[in-house]
């Protein structure tokens, strides 16, 4: 793993805006969430490129493996956590918009965010299990848990989240729906299919390499999965601004363009509202 490319994490501005100048409704929840998992991924990966600069322009004897392996189970923690996400992100708006009258208004209050502790919960444990076991069986049971992460990841949440975006973004540009959710859903869609472009390469890479199989340099697709985990912001601005009259469009104007439109349905005003509304700036 040598990330050397440029990392820029998120800007600490996105954060702010998605945390307490957006009002909160069940998809703010995991898209706060999922921004939060993207600053930890590319966080991960600076620090590490920071390491391999020190390694190559001094001459320590440190041994710099023991250094980057934690980092490498952190960053993969980052990187199934946003996975995680984009899945119940998917799942959410795909019920909600099959089910307008009987899901949406009727959403638990703490819903969302009790779904995003789970999913953190989760893939904490994964983590664990498989560090605990690469460090006191380095071989057949490490690989074992590694090869169980990966069919986690590929056989279920990964399905998942794509069936869920097809059937919302389908049902969105045929329904009624479209002018009223139209900017979210198509958030989500590009959304999730960036990761499917910049991202899985990394886990198809992992799985290959258990079977001793070769899938491009560990360089590239790590890069990819910065720009993917970098990319995000850019999507919310550029889907929120768009199709509209002022070209000075600030980002907050953009996000709430894109995120407070749950509450333009008068019919389930009320209940949007209601759920925890963070302060407006």
């Amino acid at each position: 793993m040598d990330p050397r490319a440029q990392i820029t994490p998120p800007s600490p501005a996105v954060l702010w805006l998605l945390g307490f100048c957006i009002r909160r409704n069940p998809v703010t929840v995991y898209i706060l969430n999922l921004a939060f998992a993207d600053f930890i991924y590319l966080l991960f990966m600076l620090t590490s490129a920071l390491l391999y600069i020190v390694e190559d322009v001094s001459c320590s004897t440190l041994n710099f493996l023991e250094y980057q392996r934690p980092l490498f189970l952190l960053s993969l923690f980052a990187y199934n956590i946003g996975l995680y996400l984009l899945t119940a992100i998917s799942i959410e708006r795909c019920v909600s918009v099959l089910c307008t009258n009987t899901h949406h208004c009727r959403h638990p209050k703490y819903l969302s965010a009790i779904i995003c502790t789970f999913l953190w919960a989760l893939s904490i444990s994964v983590i664990a299990a498989v560090t605990s076991l690469c460090l006191s069986h380095p071989h057949e049971h490490c690989q074992l848990a590694l090869v169980s992460m990966y069919v986690l990841n590929f056989l279920i949440f990964s399905p998942a989240m794509v069936f869920s975006s097809i059937i919302l973004f389908m049902k969105v540009q045929c329904g009624s729906q479209q002018q009223r959710s139209g900017k979210l859903c198509i958030v989500i869609f590009l959304t999730v299919l960036f990761f499917l472009i910049f991202a899985v390469p990394l886990s198809i890479q992992k799985f290959l390499q258990q079977f001793n199989y070769d899938f491009g340099p560990s360089q590239v697709v790590f890069l990819l999965v910065c720009i993917n985990s970098s990319i995000n912001p850019f999507i919310y601005f550029l889907v929120g601004s768009c199709r509209r009259h002022c070209s000075s469009i600030s980002l907050k104007v953009a996000f709430r363009t894109v995120f407070e439109e749950l509450g333009d349905n008068p019919e389930c005003r009320e209940d949007a509202t209601v759920d925890t509304l963070a302060p407006v700036c």
